[in-house]
C-alpha cells in the first residue's frame, strides 16, 4: 500500500519538486493575504482582543491538519513516521518564542506574514523583512557564544501523547474540543472589546465544528497502527528484498562503510548482552530487541548519509529487528550477512578460527569460543581495511530521507 508523504524529488525530479514547493508557497501566501494577514494593524489587533482573526485562522489550520493527519495515519494512507516533527529544545524554545512574540507585538508581523506584506507592496512589511534578515545574520554570527544554552534541554521528537501518557487519538479529540471552546470564547471576547466592529462566526461554523469533531473521533476509534500493523502494510515488498538477498551486506562491504568518511555507519548489535560483552565490532551499539521501536524514533533523526546495520550471531535476530526498523520507516537499514560469526570468520586468523570453533552450537548462537568478555579488544573487532582485498557486490544504496522543514507561524 502506498503511503504519503510523497517523495516529490523521486516523482518530479529536483527542479520539478521546487515547482511544487513554489506553487504551495504562492497559494499559502494568497490564503494569508485573503485572511488579512498582510495587514499589520489587523495582526496587532489580536493582542488587544479587538480582532482575533489571526488566532482563529491559525488554530483552524492546526486542528484541521491535526485531525486529517492522524485519521489518514489511522487508515494507513499516511506514514506519520515520515512527517517531520521538529525536535524539542525546551528552554531555548521558550526563550525563542518569547522573543518572537515581542517582535510580533512591536512590529505587527511574524516572519511569514511579513513576506506576504512585502509581496503586496506594503512598506512596513519590507522593513520588517529586512529586520528579520538582520536578526538572522546577527544570530548566525553570535550563536557560538551561547551554543551550550541553544542546544540544552534536548528532548528529541517529543509529543503531547508522550507527555501525558495517552494515545494520539485522545490528544486529537482534546485539542479539537479545546480549540472549539476557545473559538467560542474568542467570539465573546471580541463582542465585549470590539463592540460593533466584532465579526460574527459564519453560518456554516457549527457544521464545520461538527465535522472536525467527527474526524477527531474517527482517529480515536480507529487508533494508530502499531509496528505489526505497519509491517503488514509493507510486508510483500520488503520480504521480496530479503528473499533476493538485496539487504544482506557482506562483512567486506561493512568494513568499507565503517571507514568511509562520507558515510555515517551505525552498527546495531541485537544479541544478548552476554554475547555482546564477549565480542563485538568496534563502535557497535547494543540494542535489545525490546527497545527497537523507541530507538527507531531516535535513529530517524540521524543525518541523511546514515546507514544502519543490524547484526546478531547469524541473521535470525538481526532480520527480526530489521523488519521492525523498516516498519517504523527507518531508511537505509541493512543486515550483516552471516552475522557476527561471519565477521569473525572473515577477519580472524586461521589459528583462532581452528582452535576456537564451536562444532556443536544452536541456531543464532556464537560459532567461536571466547574465554573472557573482551568486547572490542579482539583484533577482529577493528580490522585494518588496507590489509584486505575482497571482491563483493555492493548493495548499499542511500534512500531518500525526509529533511527538516521550516517552522513558524506562516
Amino acid at each position: 500500500m502506498t503511503t504519503f508523504p510523497l517523495p516529490l524529488t523521486d516523482l518530479f525530479g529536483h527542479y520539478g519538486a521546487y515547482v511544487v514547493y513554489a506553487l504551495i508557497g504562492v497559494l499559502f501566501g494568497a490564503v494569508l493575504e485573503t485572511a488579512g494577514f498582510g495587514n499589520s494593524k489587523k495582526l496587532a489587533a489580536q493582542f488587544y482582543f479587538k480582532d482575533l482573526t489571526v488566532f482563529k485562522v491559525m488554530f483552524t489550520a492546526i486542528i484541521v491538519a491535526c485531525a486529517l493527519i492522524f485519521l489518514s495515519s489511522a487508515i494507513g494512507l499516511l506514514d506519520y513516521n515520515l512527517v517531520w516533527v521538529p525536535p524539542t529544545y525546551l528552554w531555548p524554545g521558550i526563550v525563542g518564542g518569547l522573543i518572537m512574540g515581542v517582535g510580533f507585538i512591536v512590529g505587527g508581523f511574524c516572519p511569514g506574514t511579513s513576506l506576504v506584506a512585502m509581496a503586496t507592496g506594503k512598506i512596513d512589511g519590507v522593513f520588517f523583512v529586512f529586520g528579520v534578515l538582520t536578526g538572522i545574520f546577527l544570530f548566525g554570527e553570535t550563536v557560538s557564544s551561547f551554543a551550550v544554552f541553544f542546544e540544552s534541554s534536548y528532548m528529541g521528537r517529543f509529543t503531547l501523547p508522550e507527555l501525558f501518557g495517552v494515545s494520539y487519538g485522545v490528544v486529537v479529540v482534546a485539542v479539537v474540543l479545546m480549540a472549539l471552546f476557545m473559538f467560542w470564547g474568542a467570539e465573546r471576547l471580541e463582542a465585549a472589546v470590539g463592540g460593533e466592529t466584532a465579526q460574527r462566526a459564519p453560518r456554516w461554523a457549527p457544521a464545520g465544528a461538527a465535522a472536525l469533531v467527527a474526524l477527531a473521533v474517527g482517529a480515536l476509534v480507529i487508533g494508530q497502527p502499531d509496528t505489526e500493523d505497519r509491517w503488514r502494510m509493507i510486508e510483500a515488498g520488503q520480504t521480496a528484498l530479503l528473499d533476493e538477498r538485496a539487504v544482506q551486506i557482506e562483512p567486506a562491504e561493512l568494513l568499507g562503510l565503517i571507514n568511509d568518511t562520507r558515510i555515517r555507519a551505525i552498527l546495531l548489535d541485537v544479541r544478548d548482552e552476554r554475547y555482546f560483552n564477549q565480542f563485538h565490532i568496534q563502535g557497535a551499539r547494543h540494542l535489545p530487541e525490546g527497545e527497537v521501536v523507541s530507538a527507531a524514533r531516535e535513529l530517524i533523526m540521524e543525518p541523511a548519509n546514515t546507514v544502519f546495520i543490524t547484526m546478531s550471531n547469524d541473521e535470525t535476530a538481526a532480520t527480526a529487528v530489521w523488519k521492525k526498523l523498516k516498519a517504523e520507516s527507518l531508511p537505509n537499514v541493512y543486515i550483516l550477512e552471516g552475522g557476527v560469526n561471519n565477521w569473525i570468520r572473515t577477519f580472524s586468523d586461521a589459528t583462532f578460527l581452528q582452535e576456537r570453533l564451536l562444532r556443536d552450537r544452536e541456531n543464532d548462537r556464537p560459532a567461536y569460543r571466547f574465554d573472557a568478555a573482551i568486547g572490542a579488544r579482539h583484533p577482529a573487532a577493528e580490522p585494518n581495511p588496507l590489509a584486505y582485498e575482497f571482491e563483493f557486490e555492493p548493495k548499499v544504496k542511500l534512500e531518500l530521507k525526509r529533511a527538516a522543514t521550516g517552522g513558524g507561524c506562516g
